[in-house]
């Protein structure tokens, strides 16, 4: 039945912001969700143990959240390009997709399409991923702060910690820096998140970290 209610919760962003796109409408739904059950205890799965984001995603939708994100991740034609870009399409696959010729720029980055969530597969040393946050909430603009909570076993840094708004529709960029404590130990999917507040908004995204063993001798 998720289908369903995630379409009806659509239909009615799309109806109070006609102007937003697909992907400003799934952030909405996305950073506004809970992960805590009608006890306010953590979700579980099927077999009663503790669910993680590969059992529910996001979280749990709150429609009445959802209307007033604050923030969201917002994605242009020109990302979804250069992240078909980075998956290996050539210049004929692109053509389907771009009404004019694209040239794929050098840095682009698989892991840093603009997503409301964090996941990195084999981590290996450090990598840096990188964010845009738009202010869709308090027109006289806004401070956001942001709590971390690391993944066992991984460092999280974000860069700056800080997001100062003074209007609608002002994006900010900001880095966050995942590195594994202990290098060279190979560890299967840990769990954590980051929100960003203004102390009336809660911006949630999930981090899903593997880390890799190190490469033999």
């Amino acid at each position: 039945m998720a289908c369903p209610h995630v379409a009806g919760v659509v239909g009615l962003l799309k109806t109070l912001y006609p102007d937003w796109s697909s992907a400003a409408i799934k952030s909405a739904i996305m950073t506004t969700a809970r992960t805590r059950d009608n006890t306010v205890n953590p979700m579980r799965n099927g077999s009663l143990i503790k669910a993680t984001p590969f059992n529910y995603g996001a979280g749990h939708i709150q429609p009445n959240h959802a209307m007033d994100p604050g923030l969201i991740y917002d994605l242009s034609v020109n990302d979804y390009l250069d992240f078909l870009c980075v998956i290996g399409y050539n210049k004929t696959m692109m053509q389907l997709f771009s009404n004019a010729p694209y040239k794929c720029p050098k840095s682009a980055s698989l892991v840093d399409l603009n997503y409301p969530s964090i996941a990195v597969p084999d981590l290996s040393g450090s990598v840096t991923v990188t964010r845009r946050l738009k202010n869709v909430g308090s027109p006289a603009g806004a401070t956001y702060a942001v709590r971390i909570r690391e993944p066992v076993g991984i460092s999280v840094l974000v860069e700056p910690n800080i997001l100062k708004f003074k209007k609608i529709g002002e994006e900010k960029s900001f880095k966050v820096t995942l590195e594994a404590k202990r290098l060279g130990t190979a560890m299967d999917y840990v769990f954590g998140g980051l929100i960003w507040s203004d102390g009336k908004h809660y911006v949630r995204s999930p981090i899903v970290v593997s880390s890799a063993a190190a490469a033999p001798p």
